[in-house]
């Protein structure tokens, strides 16, 4: 996963930081992936009360913690029966809880402070 340094010079990160980050956006640009990672960051779950709540088939919902799971997204635990998922990187949680919170500020039409460069 991607770790920070705190630098905030000018220095560019790595073309191999970049590509990670970039693999790490391109798995939270599915809608679906991204919603999972929403109520994940709320809470662990396992894929039966993830699919409930992103309102995904039971397969698909799998199916997308598993990629995250390899990516190192997400990790999950066996609770008896049951495979219970939660966020595996903290990081990943300030990231999502902050993109989304500020889309749905705008969304609902509240002054929103644009990131810097965009």
């Amino acid at each position: 996963m991607v770790t920070g340094t705190g630098n905030t010079g000018s220095d560019d990160p790595s073309a191999e930081v970049l590509a990670e980050a970039a693999g790490a956006f391109g798995l939270l640009a599915s809608p679906a992936r991204l919603h999972i990672m929403w109520a994940l960051a709320q809470g662990e779950s396992d894929v039966t009360g993830l699919a409930e709540r992103v309102g995904g088939a039971l397969p698909a919902v799998s199916q997308h913690l598993t990629k995250l799971r390899l990516a190192g997204l997400v990790r999950s635990r066996r609770e008896g029966r049951r495979q219970v998922y939660l966020v595996d990187d903290p990081d990943i949680v300030t990231v999502v809880r902050l993109l989304v919170g500020r889309l749905t500020d705008r969304a609902e039409g509240a002054p929103v402070r644009h990131l810097r460069g965009v």
